[in-house]
C-alpha cells in the first residue's frame, strides 16, 4: 500500500478531477452510462478470482483486528456475492436514466412554460464501513445519476474495494467516460475521512454508511451537507391479532437471515394478551436459531432468557441478540419505538388492518412495514437496482438512496418574448 505523506494534496487533486468528471457526466447520454455499468458488469465478473484474492488479505486483517462475526460476515466474498454485485451493476443500469426526468410542468397564466427537471447533484463523497460491494453499489448509482463520486472504503475492506473499483474504471473507459467519474480513496489514513467532510469546494453531498461512530463523527464534523444513514434499531410488534405462523416466519427471518446489516430486528415488542402463547413460541423459536434473547421481567420466565437492562432498549446488535419485551398494546409498543428507535425500519405483524394503520400513521421511521420482514429494507429489493444507504434524514432523500434520490431538480421557463408587467 502506497504512503500518502500530503493527505490534503492528495484529497484536493481527487476533488478537483472529480469535480471536472462530473462536468461532464451531467450530459453523457444514457446510453453511454449504461455502456459503462454493463462493461463494468463484465469486468467484475471477469476478475472473480482477483477479487476474491484481494477479499482473502482483508478477511486476515479483519480477523487480525478482531472483528466480530458479524463484520466478518459483511467482509465476506465469495463466487455468490460477486454474482449478487454483478447483478446489481447490471440491474441499475436497466433502469430509466434519472437525468432530465420532467417532475412536472405547467403554464402560468402570462404565458410562461415551466418544468421542474431532475439534474446531478455533482460530486458525491461516500463514506463506509466493511461491505466492499458498497464500492460497486455506490460507484454504479452516482454514475447512472451523472455524478461523480470519490469512495472512502473502510481499512478493512481496502483491498476488495480496490479490485472492484478497478473493474468500474474498466467499465468507464470502454464506454469513453472519464475514470475520475468513480474514484477510490487509496489509503487507509483516516485523515482522508476529515479532509473529504471540509471539501465544500469539490463535493456536493456525503454519504455516510457505516455504525453509530462513523455517521455521528460525520454529522458533527461536516462542512458539506450530509445524506445521514443513523443506526437500524428496527423494531417488530407483535399484536394481539397477529398471526402465529406469519410471526415464527417473519421474526426468523428478519433477525436471523443475515445479523450484520442494517435492517435485521433489533428488538421485539409483544402485546401482552399473546404474550404466552405466540411470544412465548417466537422467544423459544429464536433461542431454538441461537439468537441470545434480552428479557423483560415479563418473559423472564421463559427458561434460556436473559436479563434485559436499560442498554438493551435501543441498541444495534448486529449479531445473534435481539431485545424483547412486553407491552400493554400498540399505543405503547409506538410510544417505545418513538424513544428508543432511530427512525430506520419498523414492522408490525397483524391481521387488524386499523392497527396497522395506525402504526403506520403514527410512526414516522423512513420505512413501516406490515406483516414483511425488515430485511426487505434495501433498495435493491424496493426495485432501486442497489442503494447508496438508506438515509433516515428528513431532508431532500429518506429511505433507500437510489440514483433517483441522488439528484436535485432545477427549472426550465419559456417565453415567446414574455416580460413582467
Amino acid at each position: 500500500m502506497k504512503d500518502f505523506a500530503d493527505i490534503p494534496a492528495l484529497m484536493a487533486d481527487i476533488g478537483s478531477r472529480a469535480k471536472s468528471a462530473a462536468a461532464s457526466l451531467a450530459f453523457a447520454s444514457a446510453e453511454r452510462k449504461h455502456a459503462a455499468l454493463i462493461s463494468a458488469a463484465e469486468h467484475v465478473w471477469n476478475s472473480r478470482d482477483a477479487i476474491i484474492a484481494a477479499n482473502v488479505l482483508d478477511m486476515e486483517f479483519g480477523r487480525n483486528k478482531g472483528l466480530s462475526d458479524a463484520m466478518m460476515d459483511r467482509l465476506r466474498l465469495e463466487e455468490e456475492r460477486i454474482q449478487g454485485i454483478v447483478d446489481g451493476l447490471r440491474a441499475v443500469a436497466e433502469q430509466a436514466d434519472p437525468v432530465g426526468e420532467v417532475l412536472v410542468e405547467w403554464t402560468q397564466p402570462t404565458g410562461l412554460n415551466i418544468q421542474r427537471v431532475r439534474t446531478p447533484l455533482g460530486v458525491v463523497g461516500v463514506i463506509y464501513e466493511s461491505r466492499p460491494n458498497v464500492t460497486a453499489d455506490a460507484g454504479a448509482l452516482c454514475l447512472k445519476a451523472g455524478n461523480a463520486v470519490i469512495l472512502r472504503g473502510g481499512s478493512e475492506s481496502f483491498h476488495s474495494s480496490g479490485a472492484i473499483h478497478a473493474a468500474l474504471q474498466a467499465g468507464l473507459r470502454d464506454a469513453d467516460l472519464p475514470e475520475d467519474a468513480i474514484q477510490l480513496v487509496p489509503t487507509r489514513d483516516r485523515a482522508a475521512v476529515s479532509e473529504m467532510l471540509t471539501m465544500t469546494d469539490t463535493i456536493d453531498v456525503i454519504v455516510p454508511r457505516g455504525g453509530k461512530g462513523l455517521v455521528g463523527l460525520v454529522q458533527r464534523e461536516a462542512r458539506v451537507p450530509v445524506f445521514a444513514h443513523l443506526e437500524g434499531i428496527v423494531h417488530i410488534y407483535i399484536d394481539k391479532y397477529a398471526d402465529p405462523e406469519k410471526v415464527l416466519k417473519v421474526v426468523l427471518n428478519a433477525k436471523t437471515r443475515r445479523t450484520g446489516i442494517c435492517g435485521a430486528a433489533e428488538c421485539l415488542l409483544i402485546h401482552q394478551d399473546v404474550a404466552s402463547t405466540i411470544g412465548q413460541g417466537v422467544v423459544r423459536a429464536l433461542m431454538d436459531a441461537g439468537v441470545r434473547v434480552h428479557a423483560d421481567v415479563a418473559l423472564q420466565t421463559i427458561e434460556g432468557v436473559l436479563a434485559a437492562t436499560d442498554a438493551d432498549w435501543g441498541k444495534e446488535y448486529l449479531d445473534m441478540d435481539i431485545a424483547a419485551r412486553v407491552v400493554s398494546d400498540g399505543d405503547a409498543a409506538i410510544e417505545h419505538i418513538r424513544r428508543h428507535g432511530s427512525n430506520h425500519t419498523d414492522c408490525i405483524l397483524t391481521e387488524d388492518a386499523e392497527a396497522a394503520a395506525k402504526f403506520f400513521n403514527q410512526l414516522d421511521s423512513a420505512i413501516l412495514m406490515h406483516n414483511a420482514s425488515t430485511q426487505f429494507a434495501d433498495g435493491g429489493e424496493f426495485g432501486m437496482g442497489a442503494e447508496i444507504g438508506i438515509a433516515t434524514g428528513k431532508m431532500h432523500a429518506r429511505g433507500p438512496v437510489g440514483a433517483a434520490q441522488l439528484t436535485s431538480f432545477k427549472y426550465l421557463v419559456r417565453g415567446d418574448g414574455t416580460v413582467r408587467a
